[in-house]
């Protein structure tokens, strides 16, 4: 298994830079629950690469667009991408490889300023993003719609309550009071401007990198009310508080952001419902009897 997996390897390093590359060692890397993750050490430097067989054909090609959409905003580290495409019947994603190191003085606030200046991005004026993506392994629709409750409603919330309902996870009646909700939706959220969103950031989604700073990774991108980002953030036991407050100092919330947290995060809750199971619904069953 081995030596098939670095002649795979070595016959991709050469497709994409020439006869001139070596492959001198390879390692399976931390972080691939998904995919198979490997630092690749060549005589021209080291690198990252995912790679798998089971996979949607375009779900590498739209995480490198992301990432590329995020590197070309140049205001917080996000890796490379060096190429993406299918080889030996393999789907892979090569970046550039990021050396992990100890994180800065000042790590949390360099952090939320940094992704506070990322939301400063308005470069496009709806909602949504010219191509669908994936959230995990599931589809993410990014179609653009004028109004941020319509693509929260219609692109977020509904569209994960109908795999829901597909895959037999939620009752009708259940349904029934989720859509319910939708007409609370523009009483209770701020119509903010679209901001470039990494669309996936919780603490799983981000490592320190060899500057010390923090640096994005498994992207999800869209341009969205960036207060979704925030919420998202808060998901499993959320960042320390000083990024929080940094952010707040460099690109101000409107009041009541706490209040909102819960309902954006409706979204990676029915997400993680449809990926993991039932559990994940205690969230928005608790919003549903707070608002109805």
């Amino acid at each position: 298994m081995f030596q098939t997996a670095n002649s795979f390897y070595e016959n991709l390093l050469k497709q994409i830079f020439g006869e001139s590359i070596r492959l001198t060692d390879s390692s399976s890397t931390s972080g691939g629950c998904i995919h198979n993750t490997v630092k690749l050490t060549t005589n021209r430097g080291n690198y990252f690469l995912k790679w798998n067989e089971n996979i949607s054909d375009d779900m590498f090609e739209k995480e490198g667009k992301g990432l590329k959409l995020l590197f070309q905003a140049d205001e917080i580290k996000v890796p490379e991408v060096i190429s993406f495409g299918e080889l030996e019947d393999k789907k892979y994603l090569l970046m550039e490889y990021l050396e992990p190191s100890p994180q800065i003085a000042g790590y949390w606030e360099d952090f939320g300023i940094s992704l506070a200046n990322l939301h400063r991005n308005h470069l496009n004026n709806k909602y949504g993003l010219d191509h669908d993506n994936y959230i995990g392994s599931l589809y993410q629709k990014n179609n653009f719609r004028n109004s941020w409750i319509d693509f929260f409603r219609e692109e977020r919330l509904e569209a994960q309550l109908q795999l829901a309902l597909k895959n037999g996870l939620v009752s009708s009646e259940f349904a029934s009071r989720y859509q319910k909700f939708y007409n609370l939706l523009p009483n209770l959220l701020p119509e903010n401007p679209p901001s470039l969103l990494h669309g996936d950031l919780w603490n799983g989604n981000f490592m320190t990198g060899p500057d010390g700073k923090a640096c994005l990774i498994d992207p999800a991108v869209y341009y969205g009310n960036r207060e979704i980002e925030l919420a998202f953030t808060r998901m499993f036991g959320g960042f320390d508080s000083q990024f929080y407050s940094s952010y707040h100092d460099a690109y101000p919330l409107e009041p009541g952001f706490d209040l909102r947290v819960e309902i954006y995060n409706m979204y990676p809750s029915m997400v993680h419902v449809n990926l993991f199971g039932t559990s994940y619904l205690l969230g928005v069953e608790s919003v549903l009897r707070r608002y109805l």
